[in-house]
């Protein structure tokens, strides 16, 4: 192994202990981010079981296939049939994106140089987008980082066979992503490779649409439309709603691939991702934090230093701008949110009140048991257990279990009494109070 994949690897190992490091103290700490961890954990559950990825927090009998069409999840099912916990899966996120720093810091070497191949290694594995994907808990998305980086790699050295090899299994990580396989057809297509690029968009949209209008419906069992669909609404929010918002987004974005990322054919790949974002009414989807950026990062790097390395001296240009996004990751700013900033810290990392009182409830409520839960302690809970998201219109009986998080900084909008709750919900059943310890309230089917 030469010393440039040495130092790749170390680095790729590097990152993925401080991405595994925020992942895991966020839990510890018993944080809210959201519930999508506990919905991929039932789902993988239920692979690792050799079953259907049922997910009773969507609802009663919920095929998770129904929602996304992610089975490529179905490659960590081994993993937590050995550690069955929630921690298995924000750790195999880790692992799935020191896997693409490794790839894209080992080509950055090779490409540019060991000092500014070493910033565009600094730039992506610190990027904002990785950092915000680990913090907002586990996602299917991971699984296509890794295969993005491979493919840029391998479309920048003119292997373009490797590049349909390596773009093709994005259909398989999440049903949107065949328009982002179609968009590498195109960018094949740009330099020449039509045969390709045609066969790889036809393939990229043709995907997309057996999967929404044929596989998801059927996993469904219904014939509802696609729930994540943008509607009249959102169209003319990508040009009205919060231009400021998107355009620092789309900088900063660009800039982890030293703003010259936009000269390069590979950086069409990102226009999907930036479509359907800009486009929704969902101002979650604007900015720069949540998962929502994690696939455009290995994107915009490997444009970035396809260019930097076809414009000579006028590389210094890419490089600030790496410098300087690279900067605003790891400190605090008003600029981009860094979750390095804010977890890898003694404040950080300690314990509190609010994750002492979790340890109590998880201590409470065995395993094997029914739950009702809100999003504070849901991904916590699931694990051993069958747990119901509250909000969820059909759920198949009552629960041995409700548990309810009233901290208004979790900002969930819980009913502000379990007992009340259950009496709405189950009239016929009776709850006593388990255990109310701040911001906890616990009750038990008696």
């Amino acid at each position: 192994m030469t010393v440039r994949r040495v130092v790749a690897l170390v680095w790729a190992l590097a990152c993925g202990g401080l991405h595994a490091a925020v992942a895991l103290i966020q839990f510890a700490r018993a944080d809210v981010a959201s519930y999508d961890t506990a919905i991929f954990e039932e789902g993988i559950r239920g692979y690792a079981h050799g079953g259907w990825p049922i997910v009773p927090i969507k609802g009663a009998d919920y095929n998770l296939l129904g929602d996304h069409f992610s089975p490529a999840i179905a490659l960590i099912a081994p993993f937590y049939r050995l550690f069955p916990h929630a921690q298995t899966l924000l750790i195999a996120q880790a692992v799935l994106i020191a896997a693409s720093v490794y790839v894209v810091s080992a080509w950055a070497f090779k490409r540019l140089g060991p000092w500014v191949g070493g910033v565009a290694a600094l730039a992506y594995g610190l990027s904002f987008g990785l950092q915000s994907a680990v913090e907002s808990g586990f996602h299917e998305v991971a699984l296509g980082v890794p295969l993005l980086a491979l493919a840029g790699v391998a479309f920048v050295e003119q292997r373009y066979k490797a590049v349909v090899g390596w773009s093709l299994p994005l259909l398989l990580v999440k049903e949107d992503l065949g328009l982002t396989v179609a968009a590498v057809g195109l960018a094949l297509f740009l330099v020449g490779e039509r045969r390709r690029g045609i066969g790889l968009a036809v393939a990229g949209v043709v995907g997309t649409a057996l999967e929404v209008l044929v596989l998801i419906p059927w996993a469904r069992g219904d014939q509802t439309g696609y729930a994540y669909a943008l509607g009249g609404d959102g169209l003319l929010a990508a040009l009205g709603d919060d231009p400021g918002r998107k355009l620092v987004t789309l900088v900063v974005t660009l800039a982890v691939g030293g703003l010259v990322a936009a000269a390069s054919p590979w950086a069409v790949v990102a226009l999907p991702t930036f479509g359907w974002r800009f486009a929704a009414d969902n101002p979650y989807y604007w900015g720069t934090d949540w998962h929502y950026s994690v696939l455009l990062m290995p994107i915009v790097v490997v444009a970035g230093i396809d260019v930097m390395g076809r414009i000579g001296r006028m590389r210094w240009v890419g490089v600030a701008a790496m410098v300087v996004v690279t900067v605003l990751s790891v400190v605090p700013n008003d600029l981009i949110h860094s979750a390095f900033a804010s977890r890898l810290n003694p404040d950080g990392w300690q314990a509190t009140d609010r994750s002492r009182a979790a340890a109590q409830v998880l201590k409470l409520v065995p395993e094997g048991v029914t739950v009702d839960a809100d999003i504070g302690l849901i991904s916590h809970l699931v694990t051993g257990r069958d747990v119901r998201w509250i909000g969820t219109e059909t759920m198949d009986g009552p629960p041995d279990w409700i548990v309810l998080d009233h901290d208004p900084a979790s900002n969930i909008h819980s009913p502000t009494s379990v007992i009340n709750y259950a009496r709405e919900r189950y009239a016929d059943q009776h709850y006593v109070i388990a255990l109310d310890v701040w911001p906890f309230e616990v009750a038990r089917r008696r």
